[in-house]
């Protein structure tokens, strides 16, 4: 059943992953709310995870919109990108990588916006991740309470938020600027001379025929 409680949490999750920066992690307003009124643990997880990947995948499509305002050689790059990442390898990486640490995930999806890949892979990833990350968070939040209530209270003015907030929008512009192309063409040449196989035909191709 749905409560009311239920949509608050849902709404809450939803806008601070539509953020594109300078957010609270998620894992601590689910904390708050199982803080301050008792919300099951198993309800906070599978709305909370349901909700983060609503939110990023409007945030993705939002940046998406705006890719095509980059010069082609961008789009190109950060296609071949996207494009590794929504690969079979790319994808498992991607859920270990949401499972073992709470990461901020806001630069990831507006890479993947901007690099217009199919985003159904990367939002499962995601959310399964992320049933696992806010589980553990909220079954170890009962001996951190004072701790918990100290990061809601800091909100998005502390210094680690802003830290945080400014590191992603480094890592955007470093994202957009990086020639993926070459750097993913030389890990697959040395992935394949290392299991004796050739060199395969750069990403370029596979983008390419896609097109």
């Amino acid at each position: 059943m749905v409560t009311p409680e239920i949509l608050v949490v849902a709404a809450a999750v939803f806008g601070v992953n539509v953020l594109p920066a300078f957010g609270p992690p998620t894992w601590s307003v689910l904390a708050y709310f199982r803080i301050t009124e008792g919300t099951p643990i198993w309800a906070l997880v599978v709305v909370g995870a349901l909700a983060a990947a609503a939110g990023r995948c409007v945030l993705a499509m939002g940046f998406r919109q705006s890719g095509s305002h980059l010069p082609a050689r961008r789009r190109e790059n950060l296609e071949a990108l996207g494009t590794t990442l929504s690969g079979t390898r790319g994808v498992l990486a991607t859920a270990v990588l949401f499972m073992v640490s709470p990461v901020p995930s806001n630069t990831l999806f507006e890479a993947a916006g901007l690099s217009r890949v199919p985003l159904a892979p990367l939002l499962a990833a995601f959310g399964a991740g992320r049933l696992v990350s806010y589980s553990v968070a909220l079954l170890s939040v009962s001996a951190a309470q004072g701790r918990v209530r100290e990061v809601i209270a800091g909100g998005v003015s502390s210094p680690k938020a802003i830290a945080f907030g400014l590191l992603g929008l480094v890592s955007l512009v470093v994202l957009v600027r990086v020639d993926w192309i070459s750097v993913i063409d030389r890990a697959r040449a040395w992935d394949a001379r290392r299991r004796g196989r050739p060199a395969p035909p750069s990403i370029r191709e596979q983008i390419q025929a896609r097109s």
